[in-house]
């Protein structure tokens, strides 16, 4: 099956100078030769009319960011196949990723599925699991999923044109959501558990980031980890600052957990390490974050 013309999101101002920058897979299209169409929106009748002159036998749809109406998706002759990254049902929106993270879930996946005009609810193709690692970011976990989805999507063209594809539907039972992070997803809440909150730092990286505040100002947190804690840190109030630890910046958290500041930044400032971060800005014991 090979593409007949590539649909994309218009291009964005970017950068600080706020150029209009490309999709990349608009880039990568017009290398190739390929026309790349980028409506403003899907729904509108010149887009639909356009779609419907090309007749395609599928659509392939990866993380495109429009709902389908029903009009398009009953153009293509065997539907639209989307890849979605999650075990579906699980995680089903637009922040997959991120939402299997900062749960705290060690597994996600990759599945095809064919579009209805439900959100991700339609039938599954091929699914792929594979483990998160402790330390993975949101970031280094979509650039290993878009890799096996590649492939995945790849398999699943090549059964659907030899017939061998079976549609399995949905648990709608069994669903969770993973709705559009906002930028405030990134606060830390210091009365959460400390692995909590390193799962949030994870799952947040690199958009929107992790953020709190110290004295009244913001603070991004770039980096940490869970600390063994010391009886008298199991019962200081969540927020207080607590020394440092191994280079760290211990924080008291919720349930008697501490977790331990590594990188962070004022906005504007370059990143420093928690010691450097000290020298510059010495923290007094029990000053609160947040």
């Amino acid at each position: 099956m090979a593409p007949i013309e590539v649909i994309s999101q218009p291009s964005r101002p970017a950068g600080r100078g706020r150029r209009l920058q490309n999709p990349p897979v608009v880039e990568w299209a017009r290398e190739q030769g390929l026309a790349a169409v980028q409506p403003e929106d899907v729904r509108q009748p010149v887009f639909l009319q356009r779609m419907a002159e090309l007749a395609p036998s599928v659509a392939v749809v990866v993380a495109f960011g429009q709902i389908f109406p029903p009009a398009l998706l009953k153009i293509p002759v065997r539907g639209c196949i989307n890849l979605h990254a999650s075990m579906l049902p699980l995680y089903r929106g637009a922040a997959p990723i991120q939402a299997a993270i900062i749960a705290g879930e060690t597994s996600t996946g990759i599945t095809t599925m064919q579009m209805e005009k439900g959100l991700d609810s339609g039938p599954v193709l091929l699914q792929e699991e594979m483990a998160i690692g402790p330390q993975e970011t949101a970031g280094e976990l979509s650039e290993r999923l878009a890799e096996i989805g590649a492939d995945l999507m790849v398999r699943t063209l090549e059964k659907l044109e030899s017939d061998d594809l079976e549609m399995r539907p949905q648990a709608d039972t069994e669903a969770t959501m993973a709705p559009r992070l906002r930028k405030s997803d990134g606060e830390l809440n210091w009365r959460q558990s400390a692995p909590q909150l390193f799962d949030r730092i994870r799952g947040v990286t690199p958009w929107p980031g992790a953020f709190t505040q110290l004295r009244k100002r913001p603070l991004k947190v770039l980096w940490g980890s869970v600390v063994e804690p010391t009886d008298p840190m199991r019962r200081s109030e969540p927020g207080s600052y607590l020394g440092l630890v191994d280079g760290r910046i211990a924080v008291s958290c919720g349930e008697g957990t501490v977790l331990g500041v590594e990188r962070l930044q004022r906005p504007g400032k370059r990143p420093l390490e928690a010691s450097q971060f000290v020298n510059g800005e010495p923290i007094e014991l029990g000053e609160r974050f947040g």
